[in-house]
């Protein structure tokens, strides 16, 4: 009886399978180190592709890539300003995210 009691306790207070699966989808698309990167360096600002790009140490069509990626699952905005795009977080939880990533491994 006890452990009924526990299991229906718990389970009250988990997430429902179908949030956890847009969750899981949403750790798959940061879950690359360039990503990563990128996420850290928007955290503290705007930047360009190329800018991006050259922190990362790879060519700026990859770096598109990634950025493409991130913006279509809604991580990340863009704003042109003249003949540039910059580049910003769009998705305030990845603060939370980036401190943790920091804290265990940094």
């Amino acid at each position: 009886m006890h452990s009924q009691t526990n299991r229906t306790r718990t389970s009250e207070s988990l997430l429902d399978l179908d949030t956890l699966k847009q969750a899981a989808e949403c750790l798959k698309t940061v879950a690359h180190p360039h990503r990563l990167r990128v996420i850290q360096m928007l955290l503290r600002g705007r930047y360009t592709v190329g800018e991006l790009a050259a922190a990362c140490e790879i060519p700026s069509h990859m770096a598109s890539e990634h950025l493409r990626l991130m913006q279509r699952s809604g991580l990340l905005k863009s704003e042109r300003d003249g003949r540039k795009t910059y580049y910003e977080v769009a998705e305030p939880h990845l603060a939370d995210l980036m401190a943790c990533i920091e804290g265990r491994f940094g």
